[in-house]
């Protein structure tokens, strides 16, 4: 049985996901590294620290400290998304699908609480989940399964009663290791990617949310 469902932020509930390359592109650019948008799929879902210390580690620059470029990328993004983040079609609705068939609803995302909060007030939507969690109070984020599995401790629900909704391969590899139920919904230039054919199913779109789909991943072993 399902009996939470668990969504991440960026990407699913609001159209984020081209808001962080664009911090990312111009916060390292000031420390000498070009990245690119094919570039930032690499660290895609991956918490921000997670993010900077990956491309330190490749290339290391002399100046700002590790931390002071993330909380710089942190501040860029959330300054991006209260300015033009527009949100996911159908989010609402999808939240409220779950809900109405008495299914928990949390949210367990790699954005720190601060623009979790601006992002959740921005859609107004916070009073729908009944846990909201970030993996900056984990020892590891995504893909490992720290968040995912705290939330559903947190929910009360045992991580294989629990389905994940997702966009990003850490994501999913993350609440894959949870042993979690996985529902992905990868950006369209991201489809083609072979990973995603590890979840249990594939939308392109929150639309696609009914309960002919909820009863083919009942289904699913």
């Amino acid at each position: 049985m399902i009996e939470a469902v668990i969504f991440d932020m960026d990407g699913v509930l609001i159209d984020s996901e081209p808001l962080w390359k664009e911090a990312e592109i111009h916060v390292f650019r000031k420390v000498g590294i070009e990245l690119t948008s094919d570039l930032c799929l690499e660290t895609l879902g991956m918490r921000t620290d997670k993010v900077v210390e990956h491309w330190y580690g490749k290339y290391p620059w002399k100046g700002p400290g590790l931390k002071q470029v993330s909380d710089d990328i942190e501040q860029t993004v959330k300054e991006l998304i209260l300015r033009k983040g527009t949100p996911m079609e159908g989010y609402r609705e999808a939240i409220e699908f779950f809900l109405n068939r008495g299914i928990l609803t949390g949210l367990a995302s790699s954005s720190t609480m601060e623009l979790i909060e601006a992002v959740l007030q921005k859609l107004e939507v916070k009073e729908l989940f009944s846990v909201i969690h970030s993996a900056e109070h984990e020892p590891e984020g995504k893909p490992h399964p720290a968040v995912y599995l705290s939330t559903a401790k947190r929910m009360g629900v045992k991580p294989e009663h629990c389905l994940t909704i997702e966009d990003s391969l850490n994501g999913l590899n993350s609440a894959r290791a949870a042993g979690m139920k996985t529902l992905v919904m990868p950006a369209r230039e991201n489809r083609g990617d072979p990973g995603f054919q590890q979840a249990d199913l594939l939308i392109h779109g929150l639309g696609e949310i009914n309960d002919k789909l909820l009863e083919t991943l009942l289904l699913r072993k």
